[in-house]
């Protein structure tokens, strides 16, 4: 062919071939090749084992080939056969390999005529062939038979669309004679994925079976039904002629002899055959290759610079190396620690970009879980004047009395500062459920050294959970320490002289009227259900106001609500909604806006939800709380109408220790609130950083053998083997596409032909018919001049196949002298 280079290049595409098909989808790209389609018994496998000259697949009745057959033809001086599957093996009786075939197919299929796209890839060797790829792919169904699917004809057409999908894969289409070209199943299917006929490649079998006076004369010579790559006809062996195991060089030869006496097929003789048509495809795959080699030179250079790092580390290991499996031990653990580090202390590099993890989630427990939690903690107004009512009124006894006693101010105090424990080891374990999550991250670069995984994971986790009941104990000891002693003179309580309710409230107001305490986008959903459903707004809140806007550029405002007297309540998730919803309402029973007695606020994640709602609470909008105060003594109604039937001295005690205990308690609050994190910090977050950075390596060499330690698992020793061999094969083939792009010239594809949309029926006539009952025109048969059967039809006429090419080009053969066009029944 005069091609040199490229006929090296279609032995490497097979390398690579191979390669991938181990690797699997993390190196697929998609290789040069030929797919063999057609209906059953169209003469597919009888093509291919004339271009190998050997019987070597399965033959019968129905479905055959029941898996693609990678087929790789490979020009040597030696002729035999490999398997992908059975490597080292070769084959040199091909009747073994037909067998091997069977059996690898029914190992996967069963033997009930099922199909499977898992390919068997055949390697065949011989002095006979050229180079070639080719995939022999299930022929086309119409009826179940045995055990098979109903639903197989959709199954088989699935699994040809995966290969004939690729803009890579050349479409080989083979058509018996004997059956009208119209209703072709492989040029249906070529049509389909290749409309401009540039991938496709016309094969006429069972030209000898023809009736007497008919041929497929204007099909090959592409007048038809045009092909831009053009017809070849080949004239297989007969079921009979196999059953008598003819020889196939005998049976070449007799096909030679057809073409060259057939009055029909003479003056194309050289063009027709199996020895042409092998020619042809290995000349139409060369220079495919060619066509394609910018784009797959770009992507062996995208996937061998994806491969370079690992190759470089894989290609000096030594798995029995304890020099490597020691050093190799101190880099995992270093880098364990640095990844550590980086997740609590945050960095530029590797930063998750979809959710909140590590130290980001961490802080957000310090600074809006945990102060959520202290809030819902506190007693609702109406309890907590009721127990400071009762407080006094027993502290005071049988006896009335004339001041505010300081012992039920400090009752209530202690009680409030209990409950502060709650929230607090609360907030212990979060952080600690945190920490674990972060340590599972960072040991997923250890996946390949399971054992060093598991240990690690064990060592780590143990040392938190120890510093768990240390951490923990602190926490408690610092509620002790609050409740030890109430110190009254701290700079920042207001005292019994500034208690009084007006002030504190009027004090609140003037130091943040006009704060902005949080901007965002929330749905609300019930106020627009007439509108057409849920509605997303820009919402401001500031420490007076809930306002919502149009946009976020807070020209339109739709509203302003004022937070007097609101509070949170926790609404269900809907059965039908994927958003998290809180709802404000109105203590007073009032309507929130307009006709609606609570708004209904939605967020995409409950940890939006969570962070509005602490937002509201530094605002001053605090949860709902149940009433439910268990009755002493005698009843329920006696008792809850103590606290509405105070006298005015009582009142204005339980409104002074009220005020009090809410400054009080603020202080106390904004202590814990600072040492929380602080403690936590440096008891466990920093403590658990310091024990992986001094401690953890000497806690695995304690833990038994370090040479178990590094076993590698067996993915990763597969994974090893499969990267080296891909990155050389990428490499030769970058190579090997080097030359061939310089020092080889391609021949061009063959110029568009004319549409081949137009029909093949006319309303009032049939088309010419083949020996199985469809209709032919015969080779001595001329076109009518008129407008009558042979007229030819106008251009672009919209047909049953639909385009290969729009163009209107002329064909590819050109026509005989003296000869009027050929027409196309109508």
């Amino acid at each position: 062919m005069g091609n040199r280079g490229m006929e090296d290049l279609i032995p490497l595409v097979n390398k690579l071939q191979d390669a991938f098909s181990g690797i699997g989808q993390s190196c697929n790209l998609d290789l040069p090749q030929i797919a063999v389609v057609g209906g059953q018994s169209a003469g597919k496998s009888s093509v291919l084992e004339n271009f190998v000259g050997r019987d070597f697949l399965p033959r019968g009745s129905g479905i055959v080939t029941r898996r693609p057959l990678v087929l790789q033809l490979i020009s040597a001086n030696a002729e035999w056969a490999e398997f992908l599957h059975c490597k080292g093996k070769k084959f040199t009786d091909f009747d073994e390999v037909r067998q091997e075939i069977e059996a690898e197919t029914d190992r996967i299929t069963g033997a009930n005529k099922g199909i499977s796209p898992i390919p068997i890839n055949l390697r065949v060797y011989s002095p006979h062939v050229l180079n070639l790829t080719m995939i022999d792919l299930p022929g086309i169904t119409k009826v179940p038979v045995g055990d098979q699917p109903v639903d197989i004809e959709q199954q088989i057409r699935d699994m040809i669309m995966q290969f004939i999908c690729r803009e890579s894969c050349l479409i080989l289409a083979v058509t018996p004679a004997n059956s009208d070209l119209a209703n072709s199943d492989a040029l249906k299917l070529a049509k389909d994925v290749d409309p401009q006929g540039q991938r496709t490649i016309g094969v006429i079998t069972k030209l000898d079976l023809m009736d007497e006076g008919t041929d497929a004369r204007e099909v090959l010579e592409n007048k038809l039904l045009p092909l831009r790559r053009g017809y070849i006809g080949v004239v297989n062996r007969s079921q009979k002629d196999i059953d008598g195991k003819k020889d196939i060089k005998m049976a070449m030869a007799a096909e030679r002899k057809f073409f060259l006496t057939h009055p029909a097929y003479r003056h194309m003789a050289e063009k027709m055959g199996t020895p042409c048509l092998q020619k042809v495809l290995n000349q139409q795959l060369t220079n495919h290759i060619r066509d394609t080699l910018p784009a797959f030179r770009s992507k062996l250079q995208t996937q061998l610079l994806s491969l370079d790092k690992e190759a470089e580390e894989y290609r000096g290991y030594r798995p029995d190396d304890p020099g490597r499996k020691t050093k190799q031990l101190l880099q995992m653990v270093q880098q364990f620690s640095v990844d550590f580090e980086k997740r609590i202390e945050g960095s530029g590099d590797q930063v998750d970009t979809v959710e909140l993890s590590g130290g980001a989630k961490i802080n957000r427990i310090f600074h809006e879980r945990f102060p959520f939690e202290l809030v819902k903690m506190e007693c609702d107004d109406k309890e907590m004047r009721r127990e400071i009512s009762y407080a006094i009124k027993n502290i005071h006894g049988i006896r009335t009395g004339l001041f505010t006693p300081d012992m039920a101010f400090e009752a209530i105090v202690k009680k409030q500062i209990v409950k502060i424990k709650e929230p607090c080891i609360k907030c212990v374990d979060m952080v600690i459920q945190e920490l674990i999550n972060t340590v599972r991250q960072c040991t997923n670069k250890l996946d390949c050294f399971p054992r060093l995984r598991e240990e690690t994971e064990r060592i780590v986790t143990s040392h938190i959970r120890d510093r768990e009941s240390r951490a923990k104990d602190q926490v408690l000891l610092l509620i002790d320490v609050q409740l030890s002693y109430i110190n009254t003179n701290h700079e920042d309580f207001i005292g019994f002289a500034n208690a009084q309710q007006s002030s504190k409230q009027s004090s609140k107001q003037s130091n943040a009227a006009s704060q902005v305490i949080r901007k965002g986008w929330l749905t609300i959903n019930n106020i627009s259900i007439i509108k057409g459903g849920a509605k997303e707004y820009w919402f401001v809140l500031t420490a007076e106001s809930l306002s919502w806007f149009k946009d976020d550029e807070e020209k339109e405002k739709k509203y302003m609500l004022p937070l007097d007297n609101l509070k949170v309540r926790d609404v269900e998730k809907g059965f039908m909604s994927s958003k998290h919803a809180f709802a404000i309402f109105n203590t007073e029973q009032r309507n929130v806006y307009k006709d609606n007695r609570f708004l209904e606020l939605a967020c995409d994640t409950q940890d939006e939800v969570d962070s509005w709602r602490a937002s509201l609470l530094r605002a001053g909008v605090y949860p709902e709380r149940s009433s439910n105060v268990e009755s002493e003594g005698g009843g329920s109604s006696s008792s809850s109408q103590d606290n509405f039937s105070m006298d005015p001295q009582l009142e204005r005690k339980v409104e002074t220790i009220r005020n009090l205990v809410d400054s009080y308690m603020a202080i106390v609050n904004k202590c814990i609130r600072d040492l929380m994190p602080k403690t936590i910090m440096h008891l466990m977050i920093s403590n658990v950083k310091d024990f992986i950075n001094a401690e953890l390596l000497a806690q695995l060499y304690s833990a038994g053998d370090q040479g178990a330690l590094m076993d590698e698992s067996q993915e990763q020793v597969q994974r090893r083997d499969e990267v080296l061999r891909t990155h050389q094969s990428l490499k030769e083939a970058l190579a090997i596409i080097g030359d061939i792009s310089t020092t080889t010239i391609s021949t061009p594809m063959p110029p568009p032909v004319n549409d081949w949309r137009r029909p093949y029926l006319h309303p009032h006539r049939s088309p010419p018919t083949s020996p199985t009952g469809s209709r032919r025109m015969s080779s001595g048969q001329r076109p009518s001049p008129g407008g009558g059967r042979g007229a030819p039809p106008p251009p672009n006429r919209p047909g049953p196949l639909g385009p290969f090419n729009n163009s209107a080009d002329s064909p590819q053969v050109p026509s005989r002298p003296n000869r009027a066009p050929p027409s196309i029944p109508r």
